[in-house]
């Protein structure tokens, strides 16, 4: 099941950095169907394994502030992608999401590895 979260994670960052590129890039990619589809598909299936993972473990954020950190994390980086694919008026902005955003999962993979708090 852990593997599975990894990898579902790898493609979820692998996908919104070509999502990215492509907003650079102004490509018509952007407008189809699946681009539009996958990540919602990705990032479920990501939140369903996490939430069967914390069930499975016994995991309570509350208890295991690194889990708790690392949700606020994901948060986060839901935020600026988001903002980057979304919001930004001009590709400086981008370019500054898309670092925050990869600063944040950064973030959540010391954290998943680690399991110390950086912030609690």
């Amino acid at each position: 099941m852990k593997h599975l979260h990894m990898t579902i994670a790898l493609i979820s960052v692998l996908l919104f950095t070509l999502r990215f590129y492509w907003t650079l890039a102004d490509s018509a990619q952007l407008n189809k169907k699946w681009v539009k589809i996958a990540p919602h598909i990705i990032d479920t299936l990501l939140l369903g394994l996490g939430v069967a993972m914390m069930i499975k473990l016994a995991l309570n954020p509350f208890e295991q502030l690194w889990l708790g950190e690392k949700l606020i994390a994901v948060l986060a980086y839901i935020f600026t992608g988001y903002y980057t694919l979304k919001l930004a008026r001009n590709r400086m902005m981008q370019v500054i999401g898309y670092l925050g955003a990869m600063g944040w999962i950064l973030l959540v993979a010391r954290l998943a590895m680690s399991k110390e708090t950086v912030f609690f």
